[in-house]
């Protein structure tokens, strides 16, 4: 078996690429699992039959394209396409079915599973609040207790305040300079992530969903409707 992961960016490829190795371990597969990260969310084309432009590499940008590429290659294959991208300020449910409706007309012959973290990645990392202690024993834990699950509340900024020094000095430059500490935070603590002691919600829909394909040969968007 082969899972491609498309990511929208580094800090989440690294995060989604060690769970999906975890989680077919504890499901007993054996796969090649290859993650591809893109620089940013991006949009949904308005003609997405078009080639993308020249200079597009957005994650929703080019999902399209890659899917038409990817059924074109591996259509009956036993293959899986996991797209992961963050919900930021929108609807993670109807993101999700909107995803899955592109994925399942432009790769109608893949296994596709949708991985949506409410608001940022980083709501996946804060729930597993035992694998944030251990790679950062120092951590506020009054801060990780504070964090309600999956809440849109500026997600990034509470995993820094909980693990920085330095926080809100990192909180006031922002980005694109703080990439470069979501990226090291996200490889340091996915380290010591377990899938079966997560308790992010978004973050157990998508194991479940991972699961789901790893048990059904056929994509499971041809039963269901959106």
């Amino acid at each position: 078996m082969l899972i491609e992961i498309l990511s929208e960016d580094k800090s989440g490829a690294v995060v989604v690429e060690r769970l999906v190795k975890r989680i077919i371990d504890n499901e007993g597969v054996d796969a090649e699992v290859n993650v591809h990260p893109h620089r940013g969310c991006g949009s949904l084309p308005k003609d997405m039959t078009a080639k993308p432009p020249k200079f597009a590499n957005s994650l929703l940008d080019l999902l399209p394209s890659e899917l038409r590429a990817y059924n074109k290659v591996y259509g009956g294959k036993d293959l899986i396409l996991v797209i992961a991208i963050d919900s930021d300020d929108k609807d993670p449910q109807a993101l999700r079915q909107e995803i899955y409706a592109v994925a399942s007309k432009f790769a109608p012959n893949i296994r596709s599973v949708v991985g949506i973290s409410t608001e940022e990645i980083e709501a996946w990392m804060l729930g597993d609040k035992n694998a944030i202690c251990d790679a950062y024993p120092d951590c506020n834990t009054e801060i990780l207790d504070s964090y309600e699950q999956d809440s849109v509340c500026g997600t990034w900024e509470i995993l820094c305040r909980a693990i920085s020094e330095n926080a809100e000095d990192l909180i006031e430059i922002g980005y694109p300079a703080i990439g470069h500490y979501k990226a090291l935070w996200a490889d340091n603590i996915s380290k010591y992530m377990l899938p079966q002691k997560n308790v992010s919600p978004s973050f157990n829909t998508f194991k479940m969903a991972l699961i789901t394909a790893l048990k059904n040969p056929v994509p499971i968007y041809r039963r269901r409707e959106f």
